[in-house]
């Protein structure tokens, strides 16, 4: 019985194996290479050789540490709340749309952003808030009676214009996984609602919503889960890394790439990864009781 159900699912096997393979190649096998973070790295001696250095490692982290924790935390939170809100909304608009031909329109439009470089994006960005030929600067403000800003120097618009550009290149990501949960959802439900005199915003809120609430719930633990991290290329390429803006735009990810190519040390790098891992598992783990408190049968496990 058990060789007959062994065989059965055979070809389900090979499919998995590649995936498992490189999973575990390029996932599980460097875990090995965490004690670097508790090592003084030298390349003659190598990572399991190297002498001891316990946590000085992690020290560097905590010289600026009440700024780019703060940065890094509401940023993404931000990110989460923002993206999650919109790509709701766009997946409700897009998929209300009759013709076939504009929601195809749609979605290609808002997830072309999403597919582009963040090299390119920052200079979208750069020919927006450019001091000298910037569109801002040039027409825009000029229009309205105002004069010209320096943006590359003046942090306090950096958090809107980050949260702006993240939001744009990355709702579109989202929206489609909600567009195809909605797509999803058994039609009978919305025609029952209308039979029964619900308003379109009753529809959303009773039957939309609760439908899509599982895919909801498991991308905000996966953004939670990376609530350490931060997209380097938003805060290092689309800044034009501008010294002066440091102050709002320096985060975990730009701090320590900084310090890296100051000391050149492995062992730092290391421990920095580690931190953010070990953080972000922590608030996986409490994201996912809070919502196992709250409704059991949309927790991850």
């Amino acid at each position: 019985m058990k060789k007959a159900k062994f065989k059965r699912w055979v070809p389900l096997y090979l499919m998995m194996a590649p995936g498992l393979i490189y999973l575990f190649i390029n996932n599980y096998m460097p875990m090995a290479g965490l004690v670097v973070a508790f090592k003084n790295y030298n390349a003659v001696d190598g990572i399991f050789n190297s002498p001891w250095s316990g946590f000085s490692n992690f020290t560097y982290l905590f010289n600026d540490a009440w700024t780019i924790t703060r940065n890094t935390l509401l940023y993404n939170i931000a990110f989460i709340i923002i993206n999650l809100i919109l790509g709701v909304m766009f997946a409700i608009f897009i998929c209300d749309i009759k013709s076939k031909k504009c929601k195809t329109l749609y979605q290609s439009a808002i997830l072309l952003p999403f597919l582009m470089s963040i090299v390119i994006v920052s200079y979208i960005t750069f020919a927006f808030f450019s001091g000298e030929n910037g569109m801002l600067n040039k027409t825009i403000l000029p229009m309205m009676g105002k004069d010209a800003v320096s943006w590359y120097t003046e942090p306090k618009y950096w958090p809107v214009i980050l949260v702006i550009v993240n939001t744009w290149k990355g709702v579109g990501y989202g929206c489609l996984i909600y567009i195809s949960s909605i797509a999803g959802i058994d039609p009978s439900y919305f025609e029952a609602a209308e039979l029964d005199g619900a308003t379109k915003w009753k529809q959303i809120r009773y039957i939309t919503i609760p439908s899509i609430m599982p895919s909801i719930i498991t991308l905000t633990l996966l953004n939670i889960g990376r609530i350490f991290y931060s997209d380097f290329g938003l805060f290092y390429q689309v800044t034009q890394n501008s010294g002066q803006l440091y102050e709002a735009t320096n985060v975990i990810d730009t701090y320590v790439y900084r310090a890296l190519l100051q000391s050149g040390n492995i062992g730092m790098a290391s421990a920095a990864g580690f931190y953010q891992s070990i953080v972000g598992f922590v608030c996986v783990l409490a994201a996912n009781m809070v919502v196992k408190k709250l409704s059991p049968e949309n927790a991850m496990f």
